[in-house]
């Protein structure tokens, strides 16, 4: 390994212990300190913070492998999910802001969802909260899963002989640093290192673009022989632009984005890190964009050859910088890796706290017992996630890339309406909670959202968080209008 390298990374690494250290000093000594940074976040910081904690290793990993492959028809997804975000920023952000600290001071969506709907608080905070933990120690290895195949792709053989493979070693390195951070400062430490890793990975996308196009060995884009590939709709079907779209309305049920809300100082401060927010997403995804497409143009003009289009950033990385700026650049895959995992941790860390330990096992814990067992909850959902990440074909990875899809279905049309319709009941929330993650889970296991069936027009499949956000908004449209009918004849 480049001595160079090196030193960029543990450079990196040694930062995010700073930052934990120094948010550890900073936060308050209370739940509310720790899982929500007292409410106190900048809007600079909350920007950054859900944009990082949103993107993970996908936007340099995933998205420039799409687009390496399939050219620009690739894009609809990053145009569904700015759509999405910039709607989450206007009718979400201000509204959770406000209604979580007025219903109750709620530290958690479940909580939040308990105190809006009291008539059924029990069942919606165990309901979600199981969802949330659940999905989240999956998502939680996957992001240890990129990390665990940075090393072997970037370092393969070359790192010290520790009698571990360069993928679990990549894991356990990826996994201790974020777990030492987030115990150690909770909320404020994920925020701030989120806000440093989104900034990191910004200027990464915005350098290595450039670089591909303008260096040596650069080529135009227009120079890949591939017919269209620099077209949004050559080779496009509807359902397949549906489908990508879509994925924006994710956005509205994803708890580790939109926890930052809940965060922010002030609710008058939301249009602006709303603003710094949509700029730091529209540059990110167009260098995203831009890799992918630049990528291809110069594995044609140099004959490289990629066998795995989503390391086509860590291969450009190795060939074209000097090596102190590839270690930059590695550790802005990490950073969007750990953004992710440290956020999903904190997440899943706040549900087990607050809507079960404090629900059912001790009422009167008090804010330093909370602090603690969230600690605590912190390290037992990265030993599992561990333990499934320790093999990287598991099959229930593949599970992975539906996560977002069960949250978006599940909690999305469910937080909406819960900010926007006071007509809406508990009954009708449990009903959308459970209607979208059962849709979604039904759609993936009958294999309609990779090809739907011949009754249906046969062809490629309708990603599942269509029929999930469609099934869980009429659930809980119908079933809040006939709960409150008959609560107002009482």
């Amino acid at each position: 390994m480049n001595p160079y390298t090196l030193a960029a990374l543990a450079a990196y690494f040694l930062l995010m212990l700073a930052i934990g250290v120094y948010a550890w000093a900073k936060t308050r000594a209370d739940s509310e300190g720790y899982l929500l940074a007292g409410r106190n976040l900048s809007p600079a910081v909350t920007a950054l913070s859900a944009g990082a904690s949103d993107m993970s290793g996908w936007l340099l990993l995933g998205l420039p492998g799409a687009l390496f492959v399939g050219g620009l028809v690739e894009a609809w997804i990053a145009i569904g999910l700015t759509i999405g975000a910039a709607a989450n920023w206007i009718i979400v952000a201000p509204r959770l802001r406000e209604q979580t600290e007025r219903l109750g001071n709620a530290l958690t969506i479940p909580q939040f969802l308990a105190n809006r709907f009291p008539e059924s608080g029990t069942m919606l905070r165990v309901v979600s909260a199981v969802i949330i933990v659940g999905f989240f120690t999956v998502y939680t290895a996957s992001g240890m899963v990129g990390g665990g195949k940075l090393f072997v792709t970037a370092f393969a053989g070359a790192l010290p002989v520790t009698g571990l493979s360069d993928y679990m070693l990549g894991i356990l390195l990826t996994a201790g640093i974020v777990l030492a951070y987030t115990m150690i400062g909770g909320f404020l430490a994920v925020s701030l290192t989120d806000f440093v890793q989104g900034v990191i990975m910004m200027v990464a996308l915005v350098v290595m673009p450039l670089v591909i196009l303008l260096g040596s060995g650069g080529a135009p884009l227009a120079s890949v022989p591939q017919e269209g590939f620099l077209s949004l709709t050559q080779g496009a079907t509807l359902i397949g632009v549906i489908s990508a779209v879509t994925w924006g309305l994710g956005y509205f049920g994803q708890p580790h984005i939109i926890v930052r809300f809940m965060a922010i100082d002030r609710v008058e401060n939301v249009p602006l890190a709303g603003a710094i927010g949509m700029s730091w997403m529209v540059i990110s995804l167009a260098g995203a964009v831009t890799v992918g497409l630049a990528g291809r143009a110069y594995a044609e003009a140099n004959g490289l050859v990629v066998a795995d289009p989503e390391t086509i950033f860590i291969i450009l990385a190795g060939l074209l910088f000097h090596p102190a700026v590839t270690g930059f650049l590695y550790a802005a895959l990490l950073a969007a890796i750990m953004s992710t995992i440290s956020s999903q941790l904190l997440v899943s860390s706040s549900s087990l706290t607050e809507d079960f330990y404090r629900l059912f096992l001790r009422r009167s814990a008090s804010e330093r017992e909370a602090v603690n067992i969230g600690r605590l909850s912190v390290a037992l959902v990265a030993a599992a996630a561990l333990v499934i990440a320790a093999d990287p074909d598991s099959e229930v990875l593949g599970l992975v890339a539906n996560a977002w899809a069960g949250f978006g279905a599940a909690f999305g049309p469910l937080i909406l309406l819960a900010l926007t319709w006071p007509h809406m009941t508990g009954a009708g929330a449990v009903a959308g909670l459970v209607t979208g993650a059962g849709v979604v889970a039904g759609w993936i296991a009958l294999g309609w959202n990779t090809r739907l069936p011949d009754v249906l027009g046969g062809g490629p499949g309708l990603y599942e968080i269509v029929p999930g956000f469609a099934a869980a908004l009429i659930a809980i449209l119908a079933v809040s209008l006939v709960t409150g009918e008959r609560t107002a004849g009482d």
